[in-house]
């Protein structure tokens, strides 16, 4: 396999139409005709990844993130994109992402989400396209049903299917939830759109202050963070690699861990 049919497989299920203006994704570094001999699967590339990817013999990164999302003027080792942008070419090692194309199509980022919560009937919260059936819609977020449950009971469990270390939380725990949307990564332009739909809770990341107390007396919100909320990515990317029976490694990077970390 080359790494262009790698990005085939991704991009027939994530176009890269499908990004928002201002992202980047798609291929970041090398050479699209490579022939692929191992490929690491991760959330963000990292140094430690790079390293993990020579040492382990694979030629192709494949991440959620872009490592490149500004244009650079220079690769001098100025900053840690530039490094990793240096280190890679230096050891043949290419890098592709599928970014906001992921989180917007059917099945992507916040569907991933909603299946780990187990939740039912999950559609696109804000399609681009809402005039198509559901199932063609491409948009951000995704809104669903659970099994009612206490409200507490339900952020114990965002923190432990997620991974999370802290659930910050603003609104009335009290009652009792079924119904909520979703939306992986930075979603605070979302919570109007939640609340419009009558979800009992809103599931997102990187929510500012404002975001939590002007809208506490609508809806619960949860941020889960912004790592914690993607990194099941990983998963999908696995899963339709290997749908393509590839002849090389298919592995999740070991040396992958949230950046952000708690003092507690």
């Amino acid at each position: 396999m080359k790494v262009r049919d790698i990005a085939s497989i991704i991009e027939r299920y994530a176009p890269l139409g499908a990004q928002e203006n201002y992202d980047n994704a798609g291929m970041q570094v090398g050479c699209l005709d490579d022939t692929v001999k191992g490929i690491l699967l991760c959330t963000d590339v990292t140094p430690d990844i790079v390293d993990e990817a020579i040492n382990g013999g694979y030629n192709l990164i494949v991440s959620h993130h872009p490592l490149i999302f500004h244009a650079l003027k220079k690769i001098v080792g100025r900053t840690i994109v530039e490094s990793i942008v240096a280190q890679a070419i230096k050891h043949d090692i290419n890098i592709y992402c599928a970014h906001t194309n992921m989180d917007n199509v059917q099945g992507g980022v916040s569907f991933r989400m909603a299946a780990k919560l187990g939740m039912t009937d999950v559609e696109i919260l804000d399609p681009k396209n809402p005039a198509a059936a559901p199932a063609e819609q491409v948009g951000s977020g995704v809104i669903g049903n659970v099994k009612p449950m206490a409200a507490t009971q339900m952020l114990k469990l965002l923190k432990d299917t997620f991974e999370v270390e802290a659930v910050r939380y603003s609104g009335d725990t009290s009652g009792m939830v079924s119904r909520i949307a979703l939306c992986g990564g930075a979603g605070g332009f979302l919570v109007g759109k939640a609340i419009e739909a009558g979800a009992h809770m809103y599931v997102s990341a990187d929510l500012r202050y404002n975001d939590l107390i002007d809208n506490n007396r609508s809806i619960l919100l949860a941020d889960i963070g912004h790592y914690e909320s993607e990194h099941y990515t990983k998963e999908i990317f696995y899963e339709l690699i290997m749908a393509h029976k590839p002849d090389c490694a298919v592995d999740f990077a070991k040396k992958e861990t949230n950046q952000i970390k708690f003092y507690i």
